[in-house]
C-alpha cells in the first residue's frame, strides 16, 4: 500500500522563505517602483471591475485583502471612500462566501446618484449599508457604532481623503473599532514613494502630507497594531506599503 506524503507544511515553509527573500531584493523593489510610477500614468487601477462595478484597486491588493478576510473572518467591514462601489461589492462577496450575516458599511462624503443606484441594484446590496457624510464627523461615527454589536468582528479599510491630517484622524477614530486579530488597512500609503508629478492637482504630496506618514505617527502612539510586512513583501506591487496593520491587542 502506497502512503501519500502530505507536503503542505513544507510548501508553506518554502513559500515563507521566498517571501522573505522578495522583501530583501532591493533590485526588484526598484524595478517595482519604476513600473508602478509608469503604470500610474495610465490610471492602471481604474481598469478593473468586481462583479460588474469598477473596483479601482490593484489586483495584487484585491488578492491580499481576500486572503485577510478569509483568514480573519470579520462579519463587519467598514470602508471609508466608496468611489464607484466595486470595493464594497468585493467585500460583500467575501462576507457572502464566509456564509455569515455580515455587512459592509461604506462611508463617503459624496455618494453620487448613479453610483448609489448601481450599488443598491446589485445582488449583494442587502449586505451593504451606505452612509453619506465625512468619515471624521461625529455624526458619521455615531451611525457606524449603532450598526456594530459587541460580539462583531470588525475590519476597517481607509481609502478616502489621503492627506496626513485626515488619515491620522481616521486612524485615531476607527482603530478602536477594529477587533483583535482583524486588520486596519490604510490604502494609498504608496503616495510617499511616487513621483510628485502625480499630485499636481491633489492636496497631498510625497513628502509629509500623505497616508504613509500618518501611519508612522499613528504607530508611535498606538501599540495595538503592527505592520504585516509579509503581506507587502509578497505583493511588491501594492498601494499600501506599511498600510496592512494587524490588530494584536
Amino acid at each position: 500500500m502506497t502512503t501519500s506524503i502530505d507536503d503542505r507544511d513544507l510548501f508553506l515553509q518554502e513559500r515563507q522563505k521566498e517571501i522573505c527573500h522578495l522583501g530583501q531584493d532591493t533590485t526588484l523593489h526598484q524595478l517595482t517602483s519604476e513600473w508602478f510610477n509608469q503604470a500610474t500614468r495610465h490610471r492602471y487601477s481604474y481598469h478593473f471591475d468586481w462583479l460588474g462595478l469598477p473596483i479601482i484597486q490593484y489586483p495584487q491588493d484585491i488578492i491580499a485583502i481576500q486572503e485577510i478576510i478569509w483568514k480573519t473572518k470579520p462579519n463587519i467591514i467598514i470602508e471609508t471612500g466608496i468611489a464607484r462601489g466595486g470595493s464594497l461589492i468585493f467585500n460583500a462577496s467575501m462576507l457572502h462566501l464566509l456564509n455569515n450575516k455580515g455587512r459592509v458599511i461604506g462611508i463617503d462624503i459624496d455618494i453620487r446618484a448613479h453610483n448609489r443606484e448601481a450599488i443598491e441594484k446589485h445582488p449583494l446590496s442587502e449586505r451593504i449599508h451606505l452612509i453619506q457624510g465625512s468619515s471624521i464627523e461625529s455624526d458619521t461615527l455615531l451611525q457606524i457604532k449603532h450598526l456594530i454589536q459587541p460580539t462583531d468582528k470588525v475590519m476597517v479599510i481607509l481609502d478616502s481623503n489621503h492627506t496626513y491630517e485626515h488619515v491620522l484622524t481616521e486612524l485615531m477614530l476607527y482603530s478602536p473599532l477594529v477587533t483583535q486579530s482583524c486588520y486596519l488597512i490604510v490604502l494609498d500609503t504608496v503616495i510617499k514613494m511616487m513621483d510628485d508629478s502625480h499630485f499636481v492637482d491633489r492636496p497631498w504630496d510625497n513628502r509629509h502630507n500623505n497616508p504613509h506618514t500618518a501611519v508612522d505617527t499613528f504607530l508611535q502612539k498606538n501599540n495595538r497594531f503592527i505592520i504585516d510586512y509579509e503581506t507587502q513583501n509578497k505583493l511588491l506591487i501594492t498601494v499600501a506599503p506599511n498600510g496592512y496593520l494587524k490588530c494584536i491587542l
